[in-house]
């Protein structure tokens, strides 16, 4: 049983006098100072205050509904295998996996011959997360020799990482090339030397550079370093024959992408295609030519190959198509691995060198399905997983030769789980342009649709970031108590091809919101629930949907949780100071130069348009040292509402003092995490 007291009053921030000017519009903003001038740095001690007296008054609700928490995190926890693991994997002369010890938070990395012999550790995570608040491993690469293990860890959630190297044969680390790593780096052909990125004071990824083993940092190489684009980000990659290393730099919507040989790093790079606004591509190479995945002539993409000799001379292989949505090539050496989406359904082929192909079939009608990625070039079987809202994710692999799947593994639920007592449907939900809006659903048979369900609604909408109609066991503890659980696939993502993409992003931002809105409002008119029993949640980008939709529609929800939540868009994206803000501008828009770009940014900005109404029961979250939403945003948001709203509903909020954008690093801490989102909406919705 929950504790009967009552909360405290909560806390409150007062107002301090600050504005600015910008198109000719004057923006009061009394809750400025939230931001510690000094950030990343937050030492400000009325900011810290604030924070922590948020944190206090939310330690205050768990306290109350500690015993729901602990009953739901242990559901939670029960459908985890303990002593999880993957399914082992050739590269070369190994096999690699991970896996989990009994009651471990983090992974543990191993490998051994292929040919037989006893396990080895890589690294293990538990180890280097000792005595850590936090720890996130981002990049794991084993030299080609199969010597050496570059490593890429961060230790404190600000998504700047270490790059170490260390010997296996005694574990031992023998060199940190760099503190402000990111991305993934990759090995030089002999093993000797590595490609890696940097970051910058704003975090901004803005250079490739090369290091040889034993030398002085100090002499690393700068392969390239972007200056001609504030907001581009740079990146590198390996062809998957491992004989080219890419060096790609770019934004939400245009790249540019340069190659060397990974057998002489050093060596000038050769440009493919000079960036031209609005166009991306993506390269492999194989069998001497390189393979080219670009939005050049058609929205949905088409695939294309070139002579290095002259890679700006593209001949398409496959052309563009109104119903096929092209979102992935690699080049394997018998085949291409096609990943597209048809009808917003995954579809998976390996196409020969000849143009003949085969798409691997799937029985259900609403499913993910997607490519693992063999790290051979030369695979006898092609790794790939499968999972639907209502069937476990399965590990499959695909012979080619003969059109088979052999079933590897399928999720384990330690608690145990029957796939025939859930149900799952897919609906087209009309929204207010006549524009028709997938949705997925699952609930326990047995949900009356009798328009008093309880509803819990997820979306992202934005970056063309699809959301598949996955499988989750953390959802089961809301559809055995009676809930059913959706996904409304909106603009804003490319579940339906990039031009959904484009449909909900610059001028047409607010198609997002609205097809969020009329995705409720449409399970509702199907009877599978009413306003007011609706709980939604979204985080970042999606955050911002939450801030949207509350201001526009309150009446709507029952409860809202906004994780990391973008909501002070028109600040944001007016301080290019910020890491992401110039290379978000192909997004949202740049309100900076753009006068059109400033009123429309301010017309939906959720911190921008709080007012004096009612709102629902809200559970905002944060992170003191996320890079990415700054902890501001959501504190801001949460004081705004504070002073605005008119009813008696609880607004919480949690900013995790030792984390980022991702939350609690560690399995079970972010259980814990599941668990609050899940309490929140249970005692909230009635």
């Amino acid at each position: 049983m929950d504790k009967p007291s009552t909360l405290p009053s909560p806390p409150t921030a007062e107002r301090r006098p600050y504005s600015y000017e910008r198109h000719g519009v004057r923006i009061e903003d009394p809750w400025h100072w939230l931001r510690d001038p000094k950030y990343p740095k937050v030492d400000d001690e009325d900011v810290l205050t604030y924070l922590k007296e948020e944190n206090a008054y939310f330690e205050g609700w768990k306290a109350k509904h500690q015993a729901l928490l602990d009953q739901l995190f242990e559901e939670l926890k029960g459908r985890i295998k303990e002593d999880e693991s993957s399914v082992p994997i050739r590269d070369g002369d190994y096999l690699y996996w991970w896996a989990f010890r009994t009651g471990a938070q983090y992974r543990t990395w191993y490998r051994k011959p292929a040919l037989g012999g006893d396990d080895q550790v890589l690294f293990d995570e538990p180890v280097e997360a000792e005595g850590r608040e936090y720890f996130r491993l981002g990049a794991l690469e084993v030299s080609p020799d199969g010597m050496l293990l570059a490593t890429l860890a961060d230790y404190d959630g600000s998504e700047r990482f270490e790059l170490r190297i260390r010997e296996l044969a005694t574990g031992k680390d023998i060199e940190t090339v760099t503190k402000v790593g990111i991305g993934v780096p990759v090995w030089t052909s002999d093993s000797a030397g590595i490609v890696f990125c940097e970051v910058n004071d704003n975090w901004r990824s803005y250079r490739a550079r090369f290091h040889r083993l034993g030398s002085p940092v100090e002499d690393d190489v700068t392969l390239y370093e972007e200056t001609e684009e504030l907001g581009f980000s740079v990146g590198v990659g390996k062809s998957h024959d491992r004989s080219t290393i890419f060096v790609s730099t770019g934004d939400n919507a245009t790249t540019e992408v340069r190659f060397v040989s990974a057998a002489d790093p050093k060596a000038p790079l050769t440009l493919i295609s000079r960036r031209k606004p609005n166009r991306e591509y993506h390269v492999d190479a194989a069998h001497g030519k390189l393979w080219i995945h670009t939005n050049d002539d058609h929205v949905n993409f088409r695939l294309a190959l070139a002579d290095p000799s002259d890679p700006e001379r593209w001949q398409t292989v496959i052309p563009g198509s109104d119903r096929v949505y092209l979102t992935g090539v690699t080049a394997y050496r018998d085949h291409l691995a096609i990943s597209s989406r048809v009808d917003g359904l995954d579809q998976l082929i390996l196409r020969t060198y000849e143009g003949a192909e085969a798409r691997i079939p799937f029985a259900e009608a609403s499913y993910s399905a997607f490519f693992i990625g063999n790290p051979e070039f030369a695979p006898e079987a092609y790794r790939l997983g499968y999972s639907s809202m209502v069937t476990p994710t399965t590990v499959y692999d695909y012979h080619p030769q003969t059109g088979t799947l052999d079933v590897l593994k399928v999720q384990e639920i330690p608690s145990g789980y029957d796939a025939s007592q859930y149900a799952t449907e897919r609906l087209m939900i009309d929204a207010r342009d006549g524009v028709k809006i997938p949705v997925s659903v699952v609930y326990r048979k047995g949900f009356e649709k009798n328009g008093e369900g309880k509803l819990f609604l997820y979306a992202y909408g934005a970056y063309g970031h699809a959301i598949p109609p996955t499988f989750n066991t953390n959802r089961i503890s809301l559809l055995d108590r009676g809930w059913a659980c959706a996904i409304a696939h909106i603009r804003g993502g490319d579940d339906l091809g990039y031009k959904w993409f484009l449909d909900g992003k610059l001028t047409k931002r607010t198609n997002t919101f609205n097809d969020f809105v009329d995705a409720a409002k449409g399970l509702a008119a199907a009877k599978f629930t009413r306003p007011g029993r609706i709980a939604i949640n979204g985080g970042s980008a999606g955050g911002e949907l939450m801030g949207a939709v509350v201001n526009s529609d309150p009446e709507l929800w029952g409860a809202v949780v906004a994780d990391v939540p973008f909501v002070d868009v028109l600040n944001t994206m007016l301080d290019d100071t910020l890491p992401l803000t110039p290379g978000e501008w192909p997004e949202w828009g740049n309100p900076i130069t753009d006068k059109e770009a400033f009123h429309y940014i301010r017309s939906y900005s959720p911190y921008d348009n709080v007012k004096s109404q009612d709102y629902p029961p809200l559970l905002i979250t944060g992170g003191l040292t996320d890079p990415r939403v700054t902890y501001w945003e959501p504190a801001k948001w949460t004081a705004k509402l504070r002073a605005e709203k008119t009813d008696q509903n609880i607004l919480l909020l949690k900013i995790n003092m030792g984390a980022g954008h991702g939350g609690k690093s560690g399995r079970w801490e972010r259980l814990h995490e599941v668990a609050e989102t899940y309490g929140f909406i249970l005692t909230e919705v009635k």
